[in-house]
C-alpha cells in the first residue's frame, strides 16, 4: 500500500501540474511551500456488496455526492456501477454511467478546486449503482497542506466575476464538511 500510495501521488502531482496550466498558473503553482509540499493524501479501500440498487426507494451502493478535497483518482475493478451527474444544479439530474476502462484512473474534481476556481472547474457529482455484482475500488484523495489558504485564484475572479467563496484553510474546510456529513 505504501508503494502504491507513492506511484498514485506521483500521478496525482501530475495532474494538479495540468490544472494549473488549465487555470493560466504557473504549471508549479500547486507545488509551492506552504500549498501541496505536505499535502493530505489518503487512500480509501472500497467494497460494496453484490446486492442491487434499487434507486426509486434511495437505496444505492454509494448516494450522489461529490469528494470534498482537490482531486481524487479512482482505481476500479472493472465492475460497472459508477454514475456521474455533469449538471449538478439541474432538475431532474440526468445521471449517466461510467465506462471502466482497464488501467485507467477515474478522476474527480472535488468541491475545493471548485472553490479555488470560482466555479470555473465543477466538483463531480457522482453516486455507485450497485448491480448484483460485487465491486471494489481504491479512492486516492489529494487535498492540499492543512494549513494551505484556500481563496479564488486572481485568475478566476474580476469586478464582474467576484469571488464565491470566502477564505477558508483546507484543513478547517475539511473538518467543517465532515462535521456536516456525520452530525449525530
Amino acid at each position: 500500500m505504501e508503494k502504491y500510495h507513492e506511484q498514485v501521488l506521483r500521478a496525482g502531482r501530475k495532474i494538479i501540474r495540468l490544472l494549473a496550466l488549465a487555470l493560466n498558473l504557473e504549471m508549479t503553482y500547486f507545488e509551492k511551500p506552504g500549498v501541496m509540499d505536505s499535502p493530505m493524501a489518503y487512500i480509501r479501500l472500497l467494497h460494496y456488496s453484490g446486492e442491487v440498487s434499487i434507486p426509486e426507494k434511495g437505496i444505492y451502493g454509494a448516494g450522489a455526492h461529490s469528494d470534498y478535497g482537490m482531486i481524487t483518482l479512482l482505481a476500479t475493478d472493472g465492475v460497472p456501477g459508477l454514475q456521474i451527474c455533469r449538471d449538478k444544479d439541474a432538475s431532474p439530474q440526468v445521471w449517466e454511467d461510467v465506462q471502466p476502462v482497464p488501467g485507467a484512473f477515474v478522476v474527480n474534481l472535488g468541491d475545493m478546486l471548485e472553490r479555488w476556481s470560482n466555479g470555473l472547474f465543477r466538483s463531480t457529482l457522482h453516486r455507485v449503482i450497485l448491480t448484483g455484482e460485487e465491486r471494489y475500488s481504491i479512492a486516492f484523495f489529494l487535498d492540499p497542506n492543512f494549513d494551505c489558504l484556500v481563496e479564488c485564484l486572481p485568475a478566476c475572479c474580476s469586478l464582474s466575476n467576484p469571488p464565491k467563496y470566502p477564505p477558508i484553510t483546507s484543513g478547517h474546510y475539511l473538518i467543517e464538511r465532515y462535521k456536516l456529513s456525520y452530525k449525530n
